[in-house]
């Protein structure tokens, strides 16, 4: 039996929660067309089908009073299942650096959206390419509002 493939993704994730979020807030991510260190937010969800919970490091801005994220998936033609899974549940959990909140989640629309696409694609000019690659799919842009502090995320 093969052993699972272990991403640059994973290792990233698996650092965020070991250290409490210590280290992994602030990560480079010049291996993906960028100057290099952004910051990263780590998002829980609760998969829509499977009820499994789910823990990837994601690229974040903060947009007013909201946190955002951008369900990019480098531009493939479908949405990250994570965005699936948000839309279906949108309490959601989320850790940046050493804090946990719960939060609401919306999608941006409209004119809010662009101007927050805006911010994030400034942020990570690579969205635009991924955005171009996507095609037929607008790349949603999820804002989070912080409802109340929760315990670090620790993977269990």
């Amino acid at each position: 039996m093969s052993q699972p493939r272990v991403t640059v993704f994973d290792r990233h994730r698996d650092l965020y929660l070991a250290s409490g979020g210590a280290e992994g807030h602030i990560y480079d991510l010049a291996n993906l067309g960028t100057s290099g260190l952004l910051p990263t937010l780590l998002l829980r969800t609760i998969g829509r089908k499977s009820g499994a919970v789910h823990i990837l490091p994601l690229i974040y801005g903060v947009y007013g009073n909201e946190w955002v994220i951008v369900a990019s998936k480098g531009g493939s033609p479908a949405h990250p299942a994570w965005y699936h899974n948000l839309m279906a549940m949108p309490d959601v959990v989320f850790q940046v650096a050493t804090q946990a909140f719960r939060a609401t989640c919306r999608e941006a629309a409209g004119e809010e959206r662009e101007r927050v696409w805006d911010y994030m694609a400034r942020l990570f000019p690579p969205y635009v390419t991924y955005q171009a690659r996507a095609t037929d799919r607008l790349i949603p842009v999820v804002m989070m509002k912080p409802v109340e502090p929760v315990p670090v995320l620790t993977g269990d």
